[in-house]
């Protein structure tokens, strides 16, 4: 992994602000400046956030494909909020309008309240199991040129068609968290892409031998000395009281393998690049990589080295964090997989 630039068969997403916090027409502008940077930066797609207190993501995908080409509108699908054929046809609808591809992340599971304030009690490993059911349907109804039915546990289909057609170059990449073994299983079955929020690659299993692709999502801060960087991720996320009272209330009622994996080691001491801190004060949901080039790049370079070949990095705040995070895996070095 050396040269100018990631390697071949690295996918580089970015991530859309989410937007909580924000006055409508600053929203629309962030979203628009996010996806135009992503977008000059190469980078495959952008992940789109959604839970109960955000926008619709699918509209967000919309202001998204008008403002950029070509990159991917990254959409968080929640079973909950639709049916599969809804989500299926705004696949199809979206590929018509732009003639472009998306990529859905396949949720399972979201904020225990969240699920709860919509009437769902169903446990974490079965979440994954009528996520399983609801993809593939999915890609039964944009992969199919006639009538699909399907009787399953959760969802049943009659003659269902799906209008208009999508085209098969445009059939949408597939994610799904894989931090937890019911996760993993799920990406098996359904042919997506497994995401883990990563321990330190040192602690990571080599993932080379998946039937799936694998990936990470995390943070990036890389400057060309390891202080320089410090300093500007400390300065990026000082510490903040409230934020980790308000960590600490999610972890509570969380049933999330990946929250609370993270949880315990943001409360073990951390060395190397590897940093929780963020996470710990309730700023991002990812670990971060924090120091110089050489040093960021190594990490990169392992987790790579692991089978990890797609990465979901952090909202960005300038276009600089594109061009120190490229300089980040310009500097890897990792050995070829075996």
């Amino acid at each position: 992994m050396t040269g100018g630039s990631q390697p071949a068969d690295v996918e580089l997403f970015s991530t859309c602000p989410a937007s909580r916090g924000f006055e409508p027409s600053d929203y629309l502008r962030a979203v628009e400046q996010v996806a135009r940077w992503s977008n000059e930066a190469g980078y495959r797609g952008i992940l789109i956030y959604t839970d109960n207190r955000l926008v619709d993501p699918w509209l967000v995908a919309q202001v998204i494909l008008q403002a950029t080409e070509p990159l991917c509108p990254l959409v968080a699908v929640q079973p909950l909020y639709m049916h599969p054929f809804t989500a299926a046809k705004k696949v199809a609808t979206l590929a018509f309008l732009h003639g472009r591809r998306v990529y859905l992340n396949m949720l399972a599971g979201g904020f225990k309240n969240d699920l709860v304030a919509l009437g769902d009690e169903t446990s974490h490993d079965e979440r994954y199991a009528r996520t399983v059911e609801y993809t593939l349907i999915l890609r039964q109804l944009l992969s199919s040129s006639g009538p699909v039915s399907f009787r399953g546990r959760y969802y049943r289909l009659e003659n269902a068609v799906l209008e208009p057609p999508l085209p098969a170059n445009l059939f949408p990449g597939l994610l799904i968290s894989g931090s937890s073994e019911a996760g993993l299983a799920a990406a098996r079955q359904i042919g997506a892409t497994a995401v883990r929020y990563p321990s330190p690659s040192s602690e990571e299993q080599d993932r080379n031998g998946e039937a799936v692709g694998m990936g990470i999502r995390v943070g990036v801060i890389a400057r060309e000395t390891s202080e320089e960087a410090w300093a500007v991720a400390r300065a990026r996320f000082p510490e903040d009281r409230r934020g980790q009272i308000a960590h600490a209330l999610a972890m509570r009622v969380s049933d999330s393998s990946w929250h609370k994996q993270l949880s315990r080691m943001a409360d073990a001491p951390q060395n190397g690049p590897y940093w929780l801190h963020p996470f710990r004060n309730y700023k991002t949901f990812c670990p971060y990589l924090v120091g110089s080039y050489a040093e960021v790049g190594a990490e990169l370079g392992r987790y790579w080295s692991l089978g990890f070949t797609t990465y979901i990095l952090d909202v960005p705040v300038s276009p600089d964090d594109f061009h120190h995070t490229r300089l980040a895996f310009a500097a890897a070095a990792a050995p070829a997989p075996a």
